[in-house]
Formats: C-alpha cells, structure tokens, sequence
C-alpha cells in the first residue's frame, strides 16, 4: 500500500557563485592569470583594461543594435527579471580593489630562452650509433635502453625483451646475445647506467676508476660482500673481516659515498619545473611586521561598457520578437558571469588578507625574529575563530598559498602546529621541540650519536616531558634516520 505523507529536509547547498570562489581560493598565483585568461577568453563582458590598447571602435556592435520593426507591443513586460544597469557600472579610472597592493610593474618581462639539450634515452642512442654493431645487435642495444627506467636501472627481465624482440621486430635472439649487448650499454656514460641493482651500479662505476688503487680494490670488495654491513654502517664488523684501521676504512667509505646510486638522474632533462610564486610578503619595518598581497592576485578587471550599452539599448526597445528575447537573455547572462567573477576575484583577494594577517598577529614573535622557538602553536580552528570563517576555508588557505619573509618563503600550513605542555604547565609548539631535537643531532659526537632514549632525557632536562616514540616521530617528520644509521667514523 502507497502512502503519502509530507517531510522537511533541511539541506545545504552551495550557490554557483560560491563554488566559484572555492574554486578561485585554491588556485595558486602561479595559475590565477591563466585562469583569469580562459574567463577573458569565454566571456566577452568581461574585460582586462591592462590588455587593451585602445579603446574599443564606436561601430563595434552596430550591426547588432539595428531593430527589426515588427515589434509585439507591450513586450518590455515579459521580461520580469530585475535588472540595474547601474551594478554593472565602474569607474574605468580607478580600481578600488588593486591600489593597496605590491605594484610589480617594475618586473622585467623577458622572454625565458629555451636550452636545447639530448635527453637521457637520446645520450644513450647517440652512443650506442656510434659503436660498430651488426643490425642484431643494433636492435638488442634499442631494445635494452628503451627498457631502462628514468633512474638508469635495467629492471626489466631479459627474457621479456626476448620476447619483445620476437613479436616486435621479429627478431629471435638468445640470452647470451642480450646479455653480450648489456655489458657494451653498460660501458655508455654515465658509469653505472643499465645496472640490474644497486650493488651491480656501484660496482660498475668503481670499475672505471684506477684498478691499481688499493682503495677502489677494498671499496670493490665491499660493495660485492659486505654491501648489506656497509648500508647499516656495521663498521667494527668491516674493519674486523677486512683487517682495516679506521683511517682506511674512512677512506674507502668516502669513495664508495661519492658514487651515483642514480646515474639516470644526472642527464635526465627535468620537463618541468615547480615554480614558486609567493601570495603574500611580509616586511619587517623597524620593528614593525608589514603584510602585502602580491599584486598578481589583485589583477584589473571590468565589466565591459560595450555589453552593458547593448543590454540598456535592447531592454529599452518597444517592442521584442524571439530572437532579440534570446540576444537579451544572452547579454544578461555573460554580463552576470563578469560581475560574478570580480566579485569573487575580490572575495579572494580579501579571504586571502584576512587569513594572512590573522596568521601574521598569531606567529608576530616568529616572524620578526625567525626563531622556530617562538613559534606559538596554532590549529586552524584558532584561525578560522579569528576571522570568524569555516575551518575548511582557512585549510583551503593555508594548503596552498606562500608568504615570503626575511628568512625564507614557506607554505601557510608550516605555520601551523600541535601544543606541548611544559613541565611548568606552559604550551609551546611541537616545533620548539623539533629545533632543539634538530640541534642536539646537529652537535652530537657522530662516531656515538644519540639514540631516541638519550634525546627524551635530554628533553625532559629541559622541562619538555614527552614520550620516546613521540620523539622518534619527531625524528621521522625531519627524515632524520635512527642513530646506527648516522654514525660516521
């Protein structure tokens, strides 16, 4: 049996122009002027005064402005939308939103030239072109570097690239064959290249240095018997099965850490780079902490006054047929998206200031002076209660927007930390504790570095009484490896 019955839901959803604005607040500066470009590009309302030469030609949109006569009378009324031409207006000669922020005109723009440089994989066929080789062999030696990863290493198995050679170039080899071809890319530079292993990579690039050299013969034996002692430093063990004194082995150790685990990285051209643009600078001014925006998120934008003229002329006709309805509806439309758009460009202009200097009042000690033991700890909800804003907005922030100061450019989020409580009962951040822990393993004697058990007493010294796997966590988040593993000789 169907039933009817009535139910209220209370839902909350967001507005087109409020996804738009989540949407801008991610972008980083380094994207927001190509993102602004594709708006330029879709929407014609909207315009960049920065880009336009000159002003537009009166007769621009003449043909569009011609009437037809044969209007329905009274049709101005059907169009019940609410409309002021005046929201749309600006003052062409001033922008009240970019004249507080860094002017960067004085920016040279230069064209950045472009380096023509021989890739990895190229390097290595030029090489390979450049040895006498039957045509066999010549496809061995492509099958074999096109099958290396980007780090140099053969990790593919040779009777797969038998198989490939069968089925792709009809080609039936035996190992033997593939394996003669491997020692020949083998001998290519870099020294290391087309190794099946670390141990085999190592190996391959002591080879090429002096073989009479009682150093590189010593450093040869390791890496082909004891590489596993060598990784977790057993020194004593070294030096006792190779009958070594400490000096030689320093030696031997030096030599083996000036090889390249990676040789394919070396000549490897780097396609893309991450570029840094910092949203914000902060300045210190005597004393005093100076926040800006950087002026490439405060860029100058308008309505343009050619559609606003359009739209005024259409919607003050008489008389309307389909197809102007259609032209109105149009105009109305993109002259919406502009407004929109700058006001969400505003919008994250002013979220973008808000949260900063709430940020720069919370961390002011840090920030005059850089000193990572005055950093206050701070969650996002301190923020977010700051400027009276979701928690989501500011971690939208503080994820992906830079400030640059006097000590260096870094990600809102590092300014952010968990509290720990002082013997005395006082909060302090866990990136107090993280300095003096990156101190204490900065001096230590590195022939007996302190193990996790020995850096908690040290800390409970000091009055921070935390835990030893709280202390090795610490370590781990500054990639600082246990103590066996730092120890030199």
């Amino acid at each position: 049996m169907l039933k009817q019955h009535l139910q209220q839901k209370l839902l909350q959803k967001l507005s087109p122009q409020q996804i738009q604005f989540i949407k801008l607040l991610q972008v980083p500066t380094v994207a927001l002027d190509t993102r602004i470009k594709e708006e330029l590009e879709e929407n014609p309302a909207l315009e960049d005064p920065s880009l336009m030469i000159a002003d537009e030609p009166k007769g621009e949109y003449d043909d569009l402005n011609d009437t037809p006569d044969d209007f329905d009378a009274g049709a101005k009324e059907e169009n019940t939308d609410e409309f002021n031409v005046d929201d749309y207006l600006q003052d062409d000669t001033q922008n009240d939103y970019s004249t507080s922020y860094n002017n960067d005109d004085d920016e040279e723009k230069k064209e950045t030239p472009i380096a023509i440089e021989s890739t990895f994989f190229e390097s290595l066929q030029e090489q390979l072109d450049l040895v006498p080789l039957s045509d066999q062999d010549f496809i061995i030696g492509k099958q074999i570097i096109g099958s290396l990863d980007d780090d140099g290493y053969l990790r593919r198995p040779v009777t797969s690239m038998i198989d490939d050679l069968a089925f792709s170039q009809n080609a039936m080899v035996e190992e033997e064959d593939v394996l003669e071809m491997l020692k020949v890319i083998q001998s290519f530079d870099p020294p290391g290249i087309a190794a099946r292993d670390l141990q085999e990579c190592l190996t391959l690039q002591l080879k090429r240095k002096d073989p009479a050299n009682p150093i590189i013969q010593k450093a040869i034996v390791i890496v082909e018997n004891y590489l596993d002692e060598f990784t977790r430093k057993h020194y004593d063990k070294l030096e006792k099965s190779l009958g070594l004194n400490s000096d030689d082995l320093k030696e031997i150790i030096a030599e083996i850490l000036r090889l390249n685990p990676k040789p394919g990285d070396s000549n490897q051209v780097t396609t893309k780079q991450l570029q840094v643009i910092p949203d914000f600078h902060v300045s210190n001014n005597d004393g005093t902490l100076i926040l800006t925006l950087n002026s490439k998120n405060a860029p100058e934008l308008r309505v343009s006054r050619s559609y606003i003229d359009m739209f005024d002329h259409y919607d003050k006709a008489a008389q309307k047929d389909k197809k102007l309805k259609e032209a109105v509806q149009f105009v109305k439309q993109k002259l919406d998206s502009a407004k929109w758009f700058i006001d969400a460009i505003k919008q994250r202009q002013q979220t973008l200031l808000k949260t900063m200097n709430a940020i720069m009042q919370y961390q002011y000690e840090y920030l005059l002076t850089g000193d990572e033991r005055k950093m206050r700890p701070m969650i996002l909800k301190d923020i977010a209660d700051k400027i009276d804003m979701d928690i989501s907005t500011v971690s939208r922030v503080a994820n992906s927007k830079y400030v640059q100061t006097e000590f260096g450019t870094f990600l809102l989020k590092s300014f952010f930390s968990e509290a720990i409580q002082t013997e005395s009962g006082e909060e302090v951040s866990n990136k107090e504790v993280k300095k003096i822990l990156e101190d204490c393993i900065g001096n230590e004697d590195k022939r007996k570095p302190l193990a996790d058990e020995k850096l908690t007493e040290i800390l409970k010294e000091q009055g921070y009484n935390i835990a030893r796997r709280t202390v090795a966590k610490y370590r781990e988040q500054m990639n600082i490896p246990v103590a066996r593993l730092r120890k030199e000789l």
